[in-house]
């Protein structure tokens, strides 16, 4: 007999929650805030909007499913079922966090708080939730994913982009090189390596790419193709600089070899979710065959 769909929503602890444990008291984070020119009452509503968001979702979901909650500090130890129906209320950025723990499972984006968000992931308000989780044949978007693969079989993948470099501000070596360009490799000295889907080109790689001028054309969320640039490369008589930009078609592979102690990669903003390398590594960074199945 098969299992009843289960409805994960994911969540984030809200900053008046995070004020909350930190100083104890409503009227201690009141006092640390009014000291620094803010008032509590901001934090608290939209707070309270958040909840009021959850509150509204979990009442819409059917009452034949089964239902779990997952707040974003658990996702690495959270197991996701071939039956769940992920609902995110919150972020554009938590439907990236949560994407990389996923195989398939639909994803349905809930705005928690409009017009503090682009809504670029989170596309629907709460009180869509109800049609959305019963409405058949409802529209999903498969966005494309990008992963980095370790030579000791690590893999990683994500929804915006994939940082590769040092893990704090320390100059990340390495030799880069395309799989598919003649063996052409060059040793480099940078702040490190980003790699960046469609989805991406809403945040850390667009910025990249208009503060270069790129030619390249930024890739649509669907799209099997993404852009890679190096960070503040360096030359050097050991170090070049003349690959620094470019773009990844559907099976195009970007090569990078350790030459440092520690390199890490990690995806969307999940540094403590991240690849460990080290001397003479090698990771392939490419498109994902995996995709963010969103319910648009």
């Amino acid at each position: 007999m098969s299992l009843a769909p289960r409805a994960v929503l994911v969540h984030r602890t809200t900053e008046y929650e995070e004020l909350l444990a930190h100083h104890g008291t409503h009227g201690q984070a009141a006092f640390f805030l009014s000291s620094r020119g803010r008032d509590i009452e901001e934090v608290a509503e939209r707070h309270r909007r958040v909840r009021r968001a959850l509150a509204e979702v979990t009442a819409a979901v059917p009452l034949t499913w089964r239902q779990a909650r997952v707040e974003r500090a658990d996702l690495d130890r959270f197991l996701f079922g071939p039956e769940d129906v992920v609902v995110v209320v919150g972020q554009d950025g938590l439907v990236a966090n949560v994407a990389k723990y996923l195989a398939g499972q639909p994803v349905l984006g809930i705005d928690a708080d409009p017009g503090r968000n682009p809504g670029v992931l989170v596309r629907h308000r709460p009180r869509d939730a109800a049609k959305l989780l019963t409405a058949p044949g409802t529209s999903v978007e498969e966005l494309t994913m990008v992963e980095a693969v370790a030579d000791d079989t690590q893999r990683l993948v994500a929804l915006n982009e994939i940082y590769l470099g040092a893990a704090g501000h320390q100059t990340a070596r390495y030799r880069l090189g395309l799989e598919d360009d003649g063996g052409v490799v060059e040793a480099q000295a940078s702040s490190g390596v980003l790699v960046g889907t469609g989805t991406g080109a809403t945040g850390w790689i667009r910025s990249v790419w208009q503060e270069r001028g790129a030619a390249a054309r930024l890739p649509h969320p669907a799209e099997h193709r993404l852009l890679w640039f190096v960070r503040e490369a360096w030359p050097s008589p050991a170090t070049g600089t003349s690959l620094v930009a470019g773009e990844l078609a559907a099976t195009a592979r970007l090569k990078v070899t350790v030459e440092s102690e520690r390199l890490v990669a990690f995806g969307d903003g999940m540094e403590t979710d991240a690849l460990e390398l080290t001397w003479g590594q090698s990771v392939r960074v490419g498109v994902a065959d995996t995709s963010l199945r969103l319910v648009g």
